[in-house]
């Protein structure tokens, strides 16, 4: 049987960082994969992966991340979004820190990104070809977390948050023939989620998107079910999974460049320690 190599990557937020600590050293050593996927911050510091930009993902969010045009509480008043769009999906990528475009465009790693369709509930997923204006809408409505991000509309369908939908995705990988996959988890082994409190609320914010508020509110029961389902992989030797030792205490919406630096070091380290493992099992196939 072919074997066909995976990268798998949760969201979290800034919680990405430790992910990005992860890519790095696996870039560093020339470690490739057939196809990567990912969800939220998975999806927007996942693709410099296929654009191969060391180190770009920490260094663009240490140096802006305290610009009120990066995160702020007016952008979100002003704007209804959190992160401002401008700014991070066309400011910082096309001149202040460029996304590769060229080199994402040729090389040869596939990858996906999900978002969930406002109105259905359900992840939709996009192969990002050239990391153009379409790619980077489907990006940002990967990372558009839901109450301090607006809906992203892409060929007249409105999205927000993949996470809400498929917090790892794991399965669009198996479904396209990756049958060696690495996921990175930003949560330590053993997390579970938790039914939200705020559950009453959720449905009164979200009023005309009724199918969504009950993805969002169902969320934890999903996602608690993928743990369970990516153990017994990593378990039976299907997957390796690179996590976290322990709870990484940062914010979603951290703007600490020390605290950034930390998570991302934790990354490195992980990274550091799991990389022969991680070329064992790629290669031959046992973690």
């Amino acid at each position: 049987m072919e074997i066909k190599k995976g990268l798998v990557l949760e969201g979290g937020a800034m919680r990405g960082m430790f992910t990005a600590g992860v890519m790095d050293v696996f870039m560093e050593n020339g470690i490739r994969f057939d196809a990567g996927a990912g969800i939220s911050a998975g999806a927007i510091f996942g693709c410099n992966y296929k654009s191969r930009q060391i180190g770009r993902v920490i260094r663009y969010n240490k140096k802006w991340c305290t610009d009120p045009r990066y995160c702020s509480l007016k952008s979100l008043i002003t704007t209804g979004d959190l992160y401002g769009v401008d700014f991070c999906y066309h400011r910082i990528p096309d001149e202040l820190d460029v996304f590769d475009r060229e080199t994402f465009k040729n090389d040869p790693m596939e990858f996906y990104v999900g978002a969930t369709d406002v109105h259905t509930g359900k992840i939709r997923f996009h192969r990002c070809r050239d990391g153009g204006e379409k790619d980077i809408e489907w990006m940002r409505a990967s990372a558009s977390m839901p109450l301090v991000s607006r809906a992203v509309e892409i060929d007249g369908r409105k999205y927000l948050d993949g996470g809400i939908a498929d917090s790892v995705p794991y399965r669009v990988l198996e479904k396209l023939g990756c049958n060696r996959n690495v996921i990175i988890l930003t949560r330590p082994d053993g997390y579970r989620k938790k039914r939200s409190r705020a559950s009453f609320a959720l449905k009164i914010v979200m009023g005309k998107y009724p199918v969504l508020a009950r993805a969002m509110e169902n969320r934890y029961e999903m996602y608690n079910r993928q743990m369970e389902e990516i153990k017994k992989r990593e378990t039976r030797g299907e997957a390796l999974v690179i996590r976290p030792e322990k709870d990484l205490g940062i914010s979603r919406t951290s703007r600490d460049p020390e605290e950034l630096e930390r998570v991302y070091r934790i990354g490195r380290r992980e990274g550091e320690a799991r990389l022969n493992a991680v070329k064992r099992f790629l290669e031959e196939g046992q973690a």
